[in-house]
Protein backbone atom coordinates (compact mmCIF):
# COMPACT_ATOMS: atom_id res chain seq x y z
CA UNK A 1 0.00 0.00 0.00
CA UNK A 2 2.71 2.26 0.72
CA UNK A 3 4.32 1.86 -2.56
CA UNK A 4 0.83 2.61 -4.47
CA UNK A 5 0.13 5.57 -2.38
CA UNK A 6 3.24 6.97 -2.05
CA UNK A 7 3.06 7.68 1.85
CA UNK A 8 5.35 6.08 4.47
CA UNK A 9 3.65 2.77 6.40
CA UNK A 10 3.89 5.08 9.58
CA UNK A 11 1.68 7.62 7.90
CA UNK A 12 -1.22 4.89 6.69
CA UNK A 13 -0.59 3.67 10.37
CA UNK A 14 -1.71 6.79 11.71
CA UNK A 15 -4.20 7.59 9.78
CA UNK A 16 -5.83 3.79 10.52
CA UNK A 17 -6.27 5.27 13.98
CA UNK A 18 -7.42 8.68 12.64
CA UNK A 19 -9.97 7.60 10.00
CA UNK A 20 -12.76 5.12 10.38
CA UNK A 21 -12.91 4.20 6.88
CA UNK A 22 -9.31 2.53 6.73
CA UNK A 23 -9.93 -0.64 8.44
CA UNK A 24 -7.53 -3.19 6.82
CA UNK A 25 -8.21 -7.00 7.40
CA UNK A 26 -4.98 -8.50 9.02
CA UNK A 27 -3.73 -12.01 7.71
CA UNK A 28 -2.34 -14.61 10.77
CA UNK A 29 0.68 -13.16 10.80
CA UNK A 30 -0.82 -9.65 11.73
CA UNK A 31 0.38 -8.15 7.72
CA UNK A 32 -2.43 -5.79 6.70
CA UNK A 33 -4.30 -6.95 3.73
CA UNK A 34 -6.26 -3.93 2.68
CA UNK A 35 -9.15 -4.19 0.04
CA UNK A 36 -10.24 -1.43 -2.79
CA UNK A 37 -12.22 0.71 0.16
CA UNK A 38 -9.30 0.75 2.00
CA UNK A 39 -7.01 2.06 -0.82
CA UNK A 40 -10.19 4.72 -1.96
CA UNK A 41 -9.92 5.70 1.53
CA UNK A 42 -6.60 6.10 1.67
CA UNK A 43 -6.50 8.59 -1.86
CA UNK A 44 -9.07 10.53 -0.67
CA UNK A 45 -7.53 11.42 3.00
CA UNK A 46 -4.52 11.96 0.64
CA UNK A 47 -6.34 14.36 -2.04
CA UNK A 48 -8.10 16.49 1.08
CA UNK A 49 -5.04 16.68 3.44
CA UNK A 50 -2.03 17.12 0.84
CA UNK A 51 -3.95 18.54 -2.17
CA UNK A 52 -7.21 20.56 -0.60
CA UNK A 53 -5.08 21.88 2.69
CA UNK A 54 -7.41 20.47 5.34
CA UNK A 55 -6.08 19.59 8.95
CA UNK A 56 -6.17 15.78 10.18
CA UNK A 57 -9.89 16.89 11.89
CA UNK A 58 -11.46 18.69 9.08
CA UNK A 59 -10.46 15.76 7.01
CA UNK A 60 -11.82 13.30 9.13
CA UNK A 61 -14.69 15.49 9.52
CA UNK A 62 -15.35 15.41 5.46
CA UNK A 63 -14.89 11.79 5.44
CA UNK A 64 -17.66 10.78 8.10
CA UNK A 65 -19.89 13.66 6.59
CA UNK A 66 -22.80 12.41 4.52
CA UNK A 67 -22.81 14.77 2.38
CA UNK A 68 -19.16 13.43 1.08
CA UNK A 69 -20.76 10.17 0.57
CA UNK A 70 -23.52 11.29 -1.55
CA UNK A 71 -21.36 13.81 -3.63
CA UNK A 72 -19.16 10.67 -4.51
CA UNK A 73 -21.62 8.42 -5.49
CA UNK A 74 -23.18 11.28 -7.25
CA UNK A 75 -20.46 12.28 -9.41
CA UNK A 76 -19.41 8.18 -10.15
CA UNK A 77 -23.34 7.83 -11.25
CA UNK A 78 -22.98 10.65 -13.78
CA UNK A 79 -19.53 9.20 -14.94
CA UNK A 80 -21.14 6.01 -15.54
CA UNK A 81 -24.43 7.43 -17.89
CA UNK A 82 -22.12 10.08 -19.86
CA UNK A 83 -19.78 6.40 -20.56
CA UNK A 84 -23.11 4.96 -21.71
CA UNK A 85 -24.45 8.24 -23.30
CA UNK A 86 -20.74 8.60 -25.37
CA UNK A 87 -21.09 4.58 -25.90
CA UNK A 88 -24.05 5.38 -28.11
CA UNK A 89 -23.09 7.78 -29.56
CA UNK A 90 -20.40 5.97 -31.40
Amino acid sequence: MARLTGLERHVLRYWESEFPQIRPDKGKSGQRIYKQKDLDAVLRVKQLLYQEGYTISGARKKMNSRGEQDVESVLESAKRELREILELLK
